[in-house]
């Protein structure tokens, strides 16, 4: 396979002296070279990938020589920056491609990892399965994957982006792979689903996820200055696509569908980074959570960096932030809510709207098990405050119970993709 890649890539190189112009896809295609996919593929795509009329003809089924998948990757961004004595490159961002010998959907699918991760996460489950990318390759979905600006396969480069900060394995046991260990607020014990029991060290599903973790930028504006603009390129360069964000990445998902909503044909926004305006600890025990610090962690509820308020927010300090009283939630009052959620932060009078948001069809996806089950409402909410109207999925609801934050990892992992793949397929056209 690297041999073919080569060869392939010295072919790219040789076309482009001779003067014969490429694509750019078909000379990064080159360039990669094809690959195999990690599991068995349909011989027939599903029921409901029937291709739209806006779609190009499909290319004709995969013959016994050609891959059932095709993969590649690139680099989207970057610039070159004088370091001293030497020049080099800042700003990219990686980008893995893998699609199906037949498209039969209308738009991609791009999918962007969370806090310390890497793309590594959607493409196998830490105990050996197929990912999410597998997943939606079987539907017809051609599938974009990154590696945030400044972190894994981007590269990292303390000299550039500065300081860097990373997360040691009692972090991620406490929320992500054990919380029913910790038990650190109310639906921590019911975490069921990590694969070989509690996510410690010693579980070898563990062991391997610890080993994919990765040193990630200190300064969280920082990352956001970094990516939004990687992430708008890419867009930029594919076309229309849904986005499928994971926690962190929530904030790049905000900022693309504000800057360009007629790109971001759908946001999956997996538990996404929050809660509005300030973050939370937990410490268990009644009063399970406490507000940290007093400076709004996303000065605009959602994101630090500026969205498209109207009237418009000129500065943090435009928006007015009210806490929830004490009894209520996010919904208004719902007695079903009270106990194991937070009191939410959200826009105090005047309310302004987020008219680019409300374009863009949306959903936030909240497991039962997870930290974010005690703050995803307030997220909800404070879209619809602004107009946004977003759909919710709470995996209980639909019959996927014990899962954390790392879903795609988890033992259900491929009901938890088609349960996405259903919200998007009656929601995008």
């Amino acid at each position: 396979m690297a041999g073919n890649g080569i060869a392939n890539g010295a072919r790219a190189a040789l076309l482009a002296v001779q003067g014969l112009s490429l694509s750019a896809g078909l000379a990064a295609g080159l360039a990669a070279g094809p690959a195999r996919a990690q599991g068995p593929v349909p011989a027939q795509p599903p029921a409901q990938a029937a291709a739209p009329q806006s779609v190009a003809p499909a290319s004709a089924p995969a013959g016994p020589s050609e891959p059932v998948t095709r993969a590649g990757y690139f680099y989207i961004g970057g610039r070159y920056q004088k370091l001293g004595d030497k020049t080099v490159m800042v700003g990219q961002m990686f980008v893995q491609s893998r699609s199906p010998a037949r498209i039969t959907q209308a738009y991609p699918v791009v999918m962007v990892h969370g806090l310390a991760q890497t793309g590594v996460n959607y493409l196998a489950t830490a105990d050996g399965r197929p990912g999410w990318v597998q997943r939606f390759v079987e539907k017809g979905y051609p599938v974009y994957v990154v590696d945030q600006v400044g972190r894994g396969r981007s590269g990292t480069n303390p000299e550039v982006y500065g300081p860097y900060d990373r997360l040691g394995t009692r972090s991620l046991e406490r929320t992500h792979t054990a919380p029913e260990v910790y038990d650190l607020y109310p639906q921590a014990k019911l975490h069921t689903r990590w694969p070989g029991g509690a996510g410690v060290p010693g579980n070898a599903a563990f062991d391997q996820f610890f080993a994919s973790q990765v040193p990630f930028l200190a300064n969280s504006q920082q990352t956001e200055e970094l990516v939004d603009p990687a992430l708008l390129a890419l867009l930029e360069k594919i076309g229309p696509a849904i986005l499928i964000t994971h926690g962190q990445a929530a904030l790049f998902g905000w900022a693309a569908s504000d800057a360009r909503p007629d790109l971001v044909k759908a946001h999956v926004a997996v538990e996404p980074n929050g809660p509005p305006f300030f973050d939370v600890q937990f410490r268990g025990g009644k009063e399970f959570w406490e507000k940290t610090g007093d400076g709004r962690a996303r000065a605009y509820g959602l994101t630090r960096m500026p969205l498209t308020f109207d009237p418009p927010a000129k500065a943090p300090e435009d928006l007015i932030v009210a806490q929830q009283a004490k009894g209520s939630d996010a919904k208004g009052g719902d007695p079903k809510g009270g106990d194991g959620r937070i009191r939410c932060w959200l826009q105090g009078e005047p309310v302004r709207a987020l008219p680019n948001l409300a374009k863009v069809p949306t959903v936030v996806v909240t497991a039962e098990a997870s930290f974010h089950a005690t703050y995803d409402e307030c997220t909800i909410a404070f879209l619809t405050q602004a107009g946004a109207k977003p759909d919710v999925v709470r995996l209980a609801d639909q019959g996927l119970h014990g899962n954390g934050h790392m879903m795609m990892l988890e033992t259900n992992s491929d009901a938890v993709a088609d349960v996405l793949a259903g919200w998007i397929a009656g929601r995008v056209k």
